[in-house]
């Protein structure tokens, strides 16, 4: 599979009404995005998955990511060939291992050996018959080791909430045949105000989990930046502004090495889907 251009990472997709997210998708592929990607929060992502591909004709959809603890690798070994027989080989299985906070919410103590975890998950999707072909998932990756497996065990990497620093990073350290495939936070709006009104409380959410906040903290920002969500960390992982500053930011992260890039538009109302916002970056693209 190969995967370039500009997607759309979005839990409307997933968890917003289904009609509305089938049209939306449909409309997507026809706006030029060339991957749809949906998170794994709980519920049937499956059936996601296969409403937006019957919603479409060409576009990848993608898991970003699939929560291993919430799946057993047969299981998810039957969906991607039941998937790929109607729908042919357009379903990206991105695979992730979460967070502990929300791992041990339901089972305290689960979440332990990540590393090892989704090391055993693929061995899973080796020994089923028919496999989960290595060219067909990808890792959430934020930190080196999770980065190894990626080059050695996937197609390439779907690094979350990074910054053009990081693409570098997993770039160089996976060679180049490996994909690196980040998701980019944007925020269309009028002024910085505006922009941490609307994402301010979304990052410090994401930024009091480790695996977030380890991240920035090799990447060189301090604890007290990462702690206060400081104005440079805000604009290091959300381009915020107009379209031509989400487009200098989709370029940052191509000239660091990303093959594609997804961008999650955070809108005004969190509970629609921003179609409007998306209307208007398709248009910058083209």
């Amino acid at each position: 599979m190969e995967l370039s251009g500009v997607g759309v990472w979005s839990q409307e997709l997933h968890y917003g009404d289904p009609g509305e997210a089938s049209e939306a998708a449909a409309e997507l592929e026809e706006l030029g995005f060339t991957a749809l990607w949906i998170p794994d929060m709980g519920g049937a992502l499956f059936a996601a998955v296969d409403r937006l591909l019957a919603a479409t004709r060409r576009t990848v959809v993608a898991t970003g990511v699939l929560n291993l603890w919430n799946h057993a690798p047969a299981d998810a070994a039957k969906a991607y060939a039941s998937l790929s027989a109607v729908h042919g080989d357009r379903f990206l299985m991105g695979i992730g291992v979460s967070h502990a906070v929300a791992v041990d919410m339901a089972e305290p103590g689960r979440y332990q050996r990540p590393l090892t975890a989704m090391s055993e998950f693929l061995d899973g999707l080796d020994a089923e018959d028919p496999p989960v072909p290595v060219d067909q998932r990808v890792l959430a990756a934020l930190g080196p080791k999770m980065v190894g497996l990626a080059g050695r065990r996937a197609l390439g990497a779907h690094p979350y909430l990074v910054t053009p620093e990081h693409t570098r990073r997993v770039r160089e350290a996976l060679g180049a045949q490996a994909l690196v495939l980040p998701e980019q936070t944007v925020i269309l709006c009028a002024d910085a105000d505006e922009a941490h009104a609307i994402g301010g409380a979304w990052l410090r959410g994401y930024l009091s989990l480790p695996n977030y906040a380890n991240s920035l903290l090799r990447l060189g920002f301090s604890a007290d930046e990462v702690t206060s969500v400081s104005d440079r960390v805000f604009d290091a992982m959300i381009a915020w502004g107009d379209e031509e500053a989400i487009m200098r930011r989709v370029d940052e992260h191509r000239a660091a090495g990303a093959d594609h890039v997804t961008l999650q538009v955070l809108p005004a109302d969190r509970k629609a889907f921003p179609r409007q916002e998306w209307r208007r970056i398709a248009t910058a693209l083209r």
